[in-house]
This record gives structure tokens, sequence and C-alpha cells, in this order.
């Protein structure tokens, strides 16, 4: 792309990691070289977490909303003036309050073009219910922000991807959520983000079972032959590659994940924790379904350790990288779809002549 790509960038909660993360990440002279890095917050609230963090080599440059950034350079754009009183792992409701500033910022600059994909640092759910944030997560909220249709949280790292079909909810409410309908919707982003931002021509997707077993053939559960197995039929007449469902204990210790791009698990627990667990550190938390771009590292505000200068910057550097990737993968797939080749009927030839 003749253009650098520029990344919006979120703050996060002001009182965890997340800006340790992204100066870190940031940090390194050649990022510039690769996109333009745009974080949305505040000059004061940067230079606070610099100094706590030993990054006196870090250079921004700093400017208000709507001015023109510098292609060269870290810009930190000035989403508030007040001065705030931080405190390293507290979690209140100025936390809240200021990531969801910063969030609505960035999310109208990429509305309106202005920025190419946005990466987010992690906020604190309960921070953001004090503030009165009316959604669940990040994943939520920009599903309203895009259009308020389907989405779809996607953990992906270089070997394994995970999607949810069910995302933030209490276990009580996960199976009357299991629907055949709810499960081909996250099937259909599933496979299109797979193929338009990832670029694989006909991925493999294993769906996995709700209950232990994946039911034991209905003695630990139905809903495996009555909603999942007929989703998965219903999946592969649409031309969509699913497989399963699989009992999820033995999915991914026995290595079987291996075989397939990725997985579509049924709650956030049964996705995560494998995920996680494999992975944590390297992973990145993708917003699949929405129209525009979204990436997240896959930690959370990690308040136990915020301004100790112990956190890593790997995750997140992750879904930096992840965010130009897809910018690129996306607009290639736009241009190879823009104008397909039309069939011509049968018979028409030489009509017209």
């Amino acid at each position: 792309m003749k253009e650098k790509i520029k990344i919006g960038i979120s703050v996060g909660d002001i009182h965890g990691i997340g800006l340790e993360v992204v100066l870190k990440a940031l940090r390194h002279r050649k990022i510039t070289d690769l996109c333009t890095p745009v974080i949305y917050g505040n000059t004061k609230v940067v230079n606070f977490h610099k100094r706590a963090t030993d990054l006196d080599d870090f250079q921004f440059h700093s400017l208000q909303y709507g001015d023109a950034f510098k292609t060269d350079k870290v810009n930190v754009v000035n989403c508030w003036k007040e001065d705030l009183n931080l405190e390293f792992g507290k979690v209140c409701e100025t936390g809240g309050i200021y990531a969801q500033m910063s969030l609505d910022y960035a999310v109208t600059d990429l509305k309106k073009g202005v920025i190419d994909a946005l990466v987010t640092a992690p906020i604190h759910k309960k921070a953001m219910n004090l503030s009165a944030f009316e959604y669940p997560g990040h994943t939520e909220y920009l599903t309203h922000e895009f259009g308020g249709g389907e989405s779809l949280m996607f953990l992906v790292n270089d070997d394994l991807r995970v999607g949810l079909v069910t995302n933030h909810l209490p276990l009580e409410e996960v199976a009357k959520k299991i629907t055949k309908k709810r499960i081909l919707e996250k099937l259909n982003i599933m496979h299109h983000t797979l193929r338009m931002d990832f670029g694989f021509e006909k991925p493999n997707i294993a769906l996995l079972g709700l209950n232990p077993h994946a039911g034991d053939d209905g003695v630990l559960g139905k809903e495996e032959n009555d909603i999942i197995r007929p989703a998965v039929v219903e999946a592969k007449k649409q031309g969509i590659r699913a497989f399963g469902p699989y009992p999820a204990d033995g999915f991914f210790g026995s290595g079987q994940f291996k075989k397939f791009d990725a997985v579509l698990a049924m709650y956030h627990d049964q996705g995560l924790v494998p995920f996680k667990a494999l992975s944590f550190g390297n992973g990145v938390n993708y917003t699949a379904g929405l129209s525009h771009i979204r990436t997240s590292p896959d930690h959370g505000t990690g308040m136990d350790i915020a301004g100790k200068n112990q956190a890593s910057p790997d995750s997140f550097r992750r879904a930096l990288f992840l965010a130009m990737d897809v910018v690129r993968n996306r607009k290639n797939w736009q241009e190879m779809t823009a104008n397909p080749v039309q069939r011509k009927r049968k018979g028409s030839e030489g009509k017209g002549k």
C-alpha cells in the first residue's frame, strides 16, 4: 500500500497496564516505518506512564483532536484537558470514564476513515460499570457502534484461532442462548472472516460440544444432537467446511485442534481457557464480523502489576501487527471481489452480432 496505514489506539483503563504495553510496543524506532500510530488519550497521562516505566527515550507528537497526524511519529491526541490524579491499580469510576472517552474519540475517527484500524488497550469491567458504560465489553460496544448486527469474539495466534458462540454471559444463561440460528450466524462470520481477513481459501472449522463428552449421545445433554449437529449439517449445505461437535476436554490436549483452521466454542471459558493456556502473551483478540477492523491484546488491565514495569508488550505488539495485516488483506479481498467475472448464460453466445 502506498499510503502508510494509520492505527488508532485507545488507552483503556489509565490505572492499569494498558499504556505501559502501548508505549513499550511503540518505542521501537521501526514501528513508525510500518504504520502511523495514533494514541487517543492525553499528553500528561502518557508522560505519567512514561516516567513510571522508565521509557525516557520514548518520543511522541502531541496534538489536538482534528489536527493532522505526523506520519513518521507516534501521535498522541488530547481527548481531555483536565488534570487527573492517577493511582496505579485503582479500580474506580475515573478509570471507566476516561477509557470510554478515549474509545469514543477513536471509534469516531475510525467511522470517518481518519484511521484505518483500531487497537484497544484493556478496560476493567467493574470500572466501566461504575462509569455507566452500557455494554459488557469492547465487543458488544463496537458491534453496536458499527451497525448493531452480529459479531464474533475471535482469539487468534499463529497456530490457533478460537471463536465464541456466546461472549460475556453467566454460565447459567449459556445453554438457552445456544440455538441453531445463533451457531449458524457465528459460523458464517467465522468462515467469511477467515477468507477475507486471514487469507484462507477453504477454511476447516471445528465446533465443540456444550456438554461433557459432547453429550455422550444424549446421556449428558441433548444440545449436541438437537442443536449443534443440525447446525453443522446446515452449514455444510451452505458451503462451509464445518465439523463436529467434538468433546471439548480432549480436543486441545490431544492436539486435535491443529487439524483445523479455527474452532468455534460454545461459551467464554470453554474457548478462552485452553486458548490462553496454549498461547498466553502471544494471542490477539479480534472482533470479526465488523465493517471496521479492531484488535486487542489477549490480557486484562493487570491492576496487580500496574506501574511496576513488569508488563510484557508482546500481545499488544501482535495486535498491532495483526491490525496492519488485516487492513492489507481486506483491501486485497475487496479488490479481488469488486468486479467478479460474470458467467455467460447458456445460449447467449452470438447474440447481438
